[in-house]
């Protein structure tokens, strides 16, 4: 790489004009929320040397993005994409500025080649917005695209979808630069193993994402590489009864510096359960607190190390690596090679192609029967791999998002999170538990005199209460989608305490049973009293015959809400699971624009959109 301003920066710090050229001609940029949009753009870029080209995987946010029409000047060049769309059709954290870039400049791309694979997922209302307007605007500035736009799906297979629009794309890029494949497809290293035998242990990460030591002397300001280390003030089981756990926490930000609003996400850093770090060692036969570094082969990358480092074994799976998510196809085929069983060989390879067979292989013993690393080594005795080459692998273990469930205007200290217990058993009888959820029902306010921390960071929102407190809001969030809304109800009673004109505030929540798990029942109840609350809806989905959802209770009280939307302005809010539940109630809300409002379909539809541009129809919604 070189510095455009002729000013090579300091090894390893990349200055704001550095952009990768020399000597490389695929550059794949990756805009990540979750680390996936990142994996796929290094197996692009490794992709590359197998059909002689130079690739590296390249962060947006490190460079200057007005420097990309300087890949025209390189023969054979091309810029890969892999864009994610986060939240409402939103970029990524890290692609924000290309984003802005890409819609102020009226810069020239003419010779840039480029392709652009899109991450997404069906379930929300702008699927792969993202990827789709990088496509279009490219094309726009004079680039030229050298192959079509890959959709991938995560509501269904990404995996597949990459893998499928992958195996397409190189054959059209070796015709379009009349290249051909080196023919060699074997694994290519990436990082080689250095082992610290008598290093200094002050110099090792113990888990830290930036600087190291950061846990131990904290400084803000606080964010994704930096967070905050917040103490556990509060940790309760909210539901009297049941099979599941519902859990309210409560961390203390004081002196942090820390401000959130109302509708903001809290993000934390989970770590792995030691009981599976500890099979894992044992299973491949290393010893974990040995001092290791992997040390990137390409010694002009900028991605020195693929975790922190130097530090454990340890460390690197309880903090760094996701050793939970069922491996993609690209870890078994590299892994491959160490099966001594050659049908075990044979069969990890098929999983990674494209063949019909291959593909229904990994979707049944991996994806259904969700078979994480460990299980695989289980199940397949032949397959013992080295341990540091399963690191590199691996991808990274990633922050865990949360809808804060309190108002900063009540708790500027405090930071309040409502979650439930992920477990399941999967179908080879494994009990499988979520990551982040087993690690939060485990801290315990005090932990044998020691207070529990959670490593943490504000991720800001657009989901905002409205700007004048009168306008009426109405709330939809079942189950732990009801957490935002009680950070809004707080809000909402201490404006009307400062003596502000406020609106209606409607809720619609629900659970299965009113004696198991009304999650905070109490306090709705009291808000409800105070007249914070004006309507409280809750649908107790299996205490009747007839399954009641929040959506029932929506229809029920049709002309209320047409009265609120159509005539008093309200904001409509919906919080929860996107795939069913926020679907089923945009529907409702077609339905009650039709029949009160006079509309067809259509222009239901439309007017339900144009809440939605106006910012009074908003969702902060999962899958």
């Amino acid at each position: 790489p070189v510095c455009i301003k002729n000013d090579p920066p300091p090894k390893g710090h990349p200055c704001c004009c550095y952009f990768p050229l020399q000597g490389r001609n695929i550059v794949v940029f990756y805009g990540s929320q979750t680390g996936t949009g990142e994996e796929f753009a290094n197996r692009l870029s490794k992709d590359a040397q197998r059909y002689g080209m130079k690739g590296m995987a390249a962060d947006p946010e490190e460079y200057d993005m007005s420097e990309l029409s300087r890949l025209a000047e390189i023969g054979n060049s091309l810029a890969i994409f892999c864009m994610a769309t986060y939240g409402e059709g939103d970029p990524t954290d890290n692609a924000q500025d290309f984003y802005d870039w890409l819609q102020e400049t009226d810069g020239q791309l003419n010779g840039v080649n480029y392709t652009v694979f899109a991450l997404g997922n069906k379930t929300y209302e702008h699927y792969n917005a993202m990827g789709a307007y990088v496509d279009k605007r490219l094309e726009e500035l004079g680039a030229k695209r050298v192959f079509d736009l890959g959709m991938g799906d995560d509501d269904g297979n990404l995996e597949e979808d990459f893998v499928t629009w992958r195996e397409q794309f190189w054959p059209a890029m070796c015709e379009h630069f009349g290249v051909e494949a080196s023919g060699e497809d074997s694994s290519v290293r990436q990082y080689e193993l250095k082992e610290h035998n008598d290093i200094n242990m002050n110099k090792v990460y113990t888990g830290e994402l930036g600087r190291l030591k950061s846990f131990e002397t904290q400084k803000p300001p606080f964010d994704a590489k930096n967070p905050f280390l917040a103490p556990v003030t509060v940790n309760r089981k909210l539901n009297k009864a049941g099979d599941r756990h519902l859990m309210h926490l409560e961390v203390d930000i004081t002196g942090s510096k820390i401000r959130y609003e109302s509708g903001d996400h809290v993000a934390v850093y989970p770590t792995n359960d030691t009981v599976i770090v500890n099979r894992l060692g044992q299973i491949l036969g290393v010893d974990l607190d040995s001092v290791i570094s992997l040390n990137n082969l390409d010694e002009e990358s900028n991605k020195k190390h693929p975790f922190p480092c130097p530090t454990t074994y340890r460390t690197a799976l309880t903090h760094y690596l996701d050793i939970i998510h069922p491996p993609r196809t690209n870890v078994l085929y590299e892994l491959a090679q160490y099966a001594t069983d050659p049908k075990d060989q044979e069969n990890m390879r098929k999983m990674a192609s494209s063949a019909p067979e291959g593909k229904a292989l990994y979707q049944s013993f991996v994806l259904e029967d969700n078979r994480n690393i460990l299980a695989i080594l289980e199940d397949l005795p032949s397959l013992r791999p080295p341990i540091d080459h399963l690191c590199e692998l691996m991808p990274r273990l990633q922050a865990r998002y949360y809808s804060i469930a309190s108002s900063s205007k009540v708790h500027p200290n405090s930071i309040h999170i409502c979650a439930v217990l992920v477990e399941y058993t999967t179908k080879t009888g494994r009990l499988t538990k979520g990551v982040a959820t087993t690690w939060l029902k485990n801290k315990l306010v005090a932990d044998n005199g020691h207070k529990s921390t959670v490593p943490m960071y504000i991720r800001k929102s657009q989901f905002r209460l409205p700007f004048k407190a009168s306008n009426p809001v109405i709330m939809v969030g079942p189950g732990t989608g009801i957490a935002p809304f009680m950070g809004f109800i707080q809000e909402r009673g201490w404006l009307k305490e400062q003596g502000k004109e406020v609106g209606e505030t409607v809720l619609y929540c629900g659970c299965r049973h009113k004696e198991e798990d009304y999650l905070y029942q109490e306090e709705l109840e009291e808000a409800k009293k105070a007249g914070v609350i004006t309507k409280l809806n809750v649908a107790f989905s299996r205490d009747q015959e007839q399954k009641v959802y929040v959506q029932h209770l929506l229809r029920t009280n049709k002309e209320d809400l047409w009265r609120q939307i159509h005539t008093d302005n309200a904001h409509i809010y919906i919080c929860g699971d996107a795939r069913n539940m926020a679907r089923d109630v945009q529907t409702v809300f077609y339905e009650i624009a039709e029949e009160l409002g006079g509309m067809t379909r259509t222009q239901a539809t439309d007017y339900i959109k144009k809440l939605m541009t106006k910012g009074r129809y908003s969702q902060d919604v999962w899958s």
